[in-house]
């Protein structure tokens, strides 16, 4: 589906990038959790706003929106998974209509009984609508079914925070669909990175090599994998199943990474990031290791055109969003 699929605000002005930044270098906009400023927004490559959620305070559902942690497009391109990590929720926005059409948690609630959750991230919506994600503080994984939603399968104990896949998981940050039909797992708590199938199994684990924090690794491409280092100063890192480094990205002094917490791999091999606590989501071209393009002003948080504030998640409008592009194998190895 295409980016139209989105209710698009007109096109107007030059857009608000940083100097220097290419447009050319992505295939579709950008879709922004920016979380500080509890909004989502979806950025053209040219740096114009095309799509905002919620558009104002009255906008039906908008109170049920906490503020995004982490956002991506459904695999049939109609609706929008948004994890509010620090509000123990998770929405689903339909794109067209511009509200809450389902959540699960209680708002500003942790707990780990049935219906709650604490600390979730990155929940992913599978194609029989099904969502899986990592749930942090509680050290497992869920899949669940709506109507109304329920857990219909688990991985990990409940508060057992330590490597012993897939019985216990070290407060896993993310779940990352695979091109074999599995799940890339990201383990904080020793600094794992798991494959699991959706029946339990554990194809293997391995350390991202010289990652303090890693955060949502997910796969390029068979054998090389994307990680990033929540941490500053942050990196970006691709490794292959061994642990072995293949390639890493650490700039320093004005350019350098504070926290980045989601590296995505573009068609053209570029590295789309954001890098949240300097208030940007930036492209960098890995044969160079330089940023080529930049939406955000770096450490200058905002929320005027061009601005943004602890951005923590990102993704591409259809049809080259996450589950888009894997909906055909997610859950069938």
């Amino acid at each position: 589906m295409p980016a139209s699929a989105f209710p698009l605000l007109p096109a107007h002005g030059p857009g608000a990038l940083a100097p220097g930044s290419d447009p050319g270098v992505l295939p579709a906009d950008v879709l922004i959790a920016d979380e500080d400023n509890h909004r989502l927004l979806l950025v053209d490559p040219l740096g114009r706003i095309r799509w905002q959620f919620p558009s104002g305070p009255a906008v039906p559902g908008a109170g049920e929106f906490g503020p995004p942690d982490d956002a991506f497009v459904s695999p049939d391109g109609q609706q929008i998974v948004a994890t509010q990590e620090m509000y123990d929720t998770v929405s689903l926005v339909s794109i067209a209509g511009g509200r809450v059409v389902a959540s699960y948690g209680h708002p500003d609630t942790p707990g780990s009984a049935p219906g709650f959750f604490s600390h979730p991230d990155d929940a992913m919506v599978l194609p029989d609508g099904d969502l899986l994600l990592a749930d942090i503080v509680n050290c497992r994984i869920l899949a669940l079914s709506p109507g109304p939603w329920h857990v219909v399968r688990q991985f990990g104990t409940t508060s057992s925070c330590f490597h012993n896949p897939p019985a216990a998981f070290g407060s896993p940050n993310g779940v990352f669909p695979m091109t074999d039909g599995n799940f890339l797992v990201t383990e904080i708590n020793g600094d794992w990175v798991d494959e699991l199938s959706l029946q339990g199994h554990i194809s293997w684990s391995a350390h991202p090599p010289g990652v303090a924090y890693p955060s949502d690794a997910n796969e390029i491409s068979p054998g090389r994998y994307l990680v990033a280092d929540y941490s500053t100063p942050g990196q970006i890192v691709i490794f292959d199943r061994a642990g072995r480094l293949i390639w890493r990205f650490a700039p320093t002094g004005a350019e350098a990474l504070n926290h980045p917490s989601l590296a995505l791999s573009l068609p053209n091999g570029d590295i789309l990031v954001n890098d949240d606590y300097n208030d940007r989501v930036i492209v960098v071209d890995p044969r160079t290791n330089h940023i080529v393009w930049q939406y955000g002003h770096t450490g200058v948080p905002g929320s005027t055109a061009g601005y943004l504030s602890n951005p923590d998640g990102v993704d591409l409008a259809p049809p080259y969003s996450l589950l888009m592009t894997h909906a055909s194998t997610m859950g069938h190895p």
